[in-house]
């Protein structure tokens, strides 16, 4: 296995401490850890050891810590004092009655930004409520918006709660504090809720119902699988292809690669047209095979991409000649993302590391502190 390298990325010299948790908290990590940050991740006794086909919990070491022991406390407490960012997924209140709340981190490390990630958020009357992604992106109309063509509703996956209002805000708003505490020397609470975050990704849909231009009508709408420029189409040999074409000089070039000659598509914009234009569009993309509309489509301004598999992924041209996926300890993952030109990230450490005593890592913080002194 290999061991943590060098990180290089540009949050080089930033220290996490994570409570070891599930789904957003974890991947919030990650993303840190990819982008050069030292996090070190405290586990229960005995779940310290991940498996190396855990990508999510990558590039971090772990201290297996009873926090029912109050000198197990204390050494949690000692990794916070020593750190710049705190993330914990616990329901609210948890980690006051632990004694490593808010209140007495703050009090131990003034400059402390303390990540705190939930679906509901600190406060509301579904706060203390258990719930998972589905529940938090049905509140929030996300969910209403996924529906199937017979209406139901289609869960997408854990992308739009987990990992988009989730970890992305929680990583946003933990990084804004940070910079925030370098200025002012005091640190502050980050309350990541996923229900807030996941509102405020759907902006845009507030904004074209304001102008007249969404109704809650499912799959009538220019982004919802109502335009038939806009949504996939299955093809000759049951695959199918995604088409965009928006813009008009894109839809022109649809038009033209695919034959759409007829003047019916020349109102592009016309909903009322939109249903017959689905039916002729759905009949003619049943003439080909995916990979026929593919060589025909993909790659011009007509705006289109053959749907692949998630495990078919790492294949396509485009994503292998930009090295989107790479290879660890002999298994394909996701590589770190965004890309930075003279700090890029770098996955530190395979998941499968072997816990490590709190009292090592802050012998090698308190080395890095009086070297950078």
């Amino acid at each position: 296995m290999k061991e943590q390298t060098a990180a290089t990325g540009p949050l080089r010299g930033v220290r996490v401490v994570e409570f070891a948790g599930i789904g957003p908290g974890p991947f919030a990590a990650m993303l840190l850890s990819d982008m050069g940050a030292d996090v070190v991740s405290i586990a229960r006794p005995g779940q310290g050891k991940r498996d190396v086909r855990d990508f999510v919990n990558r590039g971090r070491r772990v201290v297996e810590l009873d926090l029912k022991n109050p000198a197990h406390v204390e050494q949690a407490m000692d990794l916070i004092a020593a750190a710049d960012v705190l993330i914990e997924g616990f329901r609210p209140q948890v980690m006051e009655r632990l004694g490593l709340g808010p209140d007495e981190t703050l009090k131990r490390n003034p400059k402390l930004v303390y990540g705190r990630m939930t679906g509901w958020g600190q406060s509301g009357p579904l706060s203390q409520a258990a719930g998972h992604d589905i529940n938090y992106i049905a509140i929030t109309g996300a969910l209403d918006s996924f529906r199937a063509a017979n209406g139901e509703t289609v869960s997408p996956l854990n992308l739009v709660g987990d990992y988009g209002g989730g970890a992305m805000y929680l990583v946003v708003g933990v990084l804004a504090a940070v910079i925030e505490a370098r200025a002012s020397g005091k640190g502050q609470v980050v309350d990541a809720a996923m229900c807030d975050g996941v509102s405020s990704m759907l902006t845009m849909f507030h904004s074209m119902r304001a102008v007249g231009r969404w109704t809650e009508q499912p799959r009538t709408n220019l982004l919802d699988g109502g335009a038939p420029f806009y949504r996939t189409y299955e093809c000759k040999d049951g695959g199918f292809m995604a088409i965009g074409a928006l813009e008009p000089q894109f839809y022109a070039e649809l038009r033209k690669l695919a034959g759409l000659d007829e003047d019916c598509y020349d109102k592009q914009m016309d909903q009322k047209g939109w249903p017959a234009l689905h039916e002729k569009m759905a009949a003619l993309f049943k003439t080909k095979t995916r990979d026929e509309w593919a060589a025909l489509l993909e790659g011009s301004d007509a705006c289109a991409a053959a749907v692949r598999g998630l495990f078919d992924a790492p294949n396509h041209p485009h994503l292998a000649a930009r090295e989107t996926f790479v290879e660890r300890d002999g298994y394909v993952q996701p590589a770190p993302a965004p890309r930075f030109s003279r700090t890029p990230s770098a996955i530190q450490s395979t998941p499968a590391v072997a816990p490590s005593a709190a009292a090592d890592i802050l012998a090698q913080w308190s080395k890095t502190a009086a070297r950078a002194s």
